[in-house]
């Protein structure tokens, strides 16, 4: 079997992580997965939610969007259609989950850091590329935090990153791009941290139900791929 991209099925995308592409923002990212391009930028606001008043947590949430020429068809923006599609609602929700796994909240204090995740051009994987450059984004934001002496203790925990894995013409293969998505027997999405703990995974039988050994083949090639991911991560930071 030969992917179209020519990778071997244990390689990632070529992948870059570029910070500090938004003067106002309080942490940024640019991702890109190949040709999936991914803007993450983190913004702080000084109020948390309502429901954790009193509580001395803060919270770390996610919007998600795609621009409308993200993909080789124009879509409409979802704000002109009045709603959210469940796509989007689900992909956002995730991101926030996988930030929030390594984040002490109280160490935040009653404050909340929102990463905006907006796709500029799509080519597969689009979700896990934009946990991998949010928390780069989230890791600036409470850096900014630090600086102005308004936290103490750190709040991050650990590194977070995400991976698709899939089986592709019966091989299960690291990080899908769109032909390979389009026509995988098995799409699955893993997010993992930079200790190896496992956040979140996602796995569909597109056609013929996976076994346990190919699941565990795809959970192996996404721990490479993650620990791969979470090196690129602390060199984009600086670390």
């Amino acid at each position: 079997m030969t992917r179209p991209s020519g990778r071997s099925a244990d390689q990632l995308r070529t992948v870059e992580l570029v910070t500090g592409v938004s003067r106002h923002a309080e942490g940024s990212c640019l991702v890109k997965f190949g040709d999936t391009h991914v803007l993450c930028t983190a913004s702080v606001d000084e109020k948390a939610p309502g429901w954790l008043k009193g509580t001395g947590k803060g919270w770390v949430t996610a919007e998600y969007g795609m621009l409308p020429r993200a993909t080789n068809q124009r879509t409409d923006r979802e704000a002109a259609k009045g709603k959210q599609t469940g796509r989007t609602q689900e992909i956002q929700r995730l991101i926030g989950r996988a930030l929030r796994a390594v984040v002490k909240l109280e160490a935040l204090g009653e404050r909340q850091i929102k990463i905006d995740c907006d796709v500029l051009q799509a080519d597969g994987g689009t979700r896990t590329a934009a946990i991998t450059g949010a928390y780069i984004a989230l890791v600036q934001a409470v850096g900014h935090l630090k600086k102005m002496n308004v936290i103490a203790i750190e709040p991050i925990i650990d590194s977070v990153s995400a991976i698709s894995c899939g089986i592709y013409q019966g091989q299960p293969v690291l990080d899908l791009d769109y032909p390979e998505d389009s026509a995988a027997d098995t799409d699955a999405n893993f997010v993992i941290t930079g200790s190896g703990g496992i956040v979140e995974i996602q796995g569909t039988a597109e056609k013929t139900p996976f076994t346990e050994e190919q699941l565990l083949t795809l959970l192996s090639l996404a721990k490479k791929g993650c620990s791969e991911l979470a090196i690129k991560q602390k060199a984009a930071l600086g670390k």
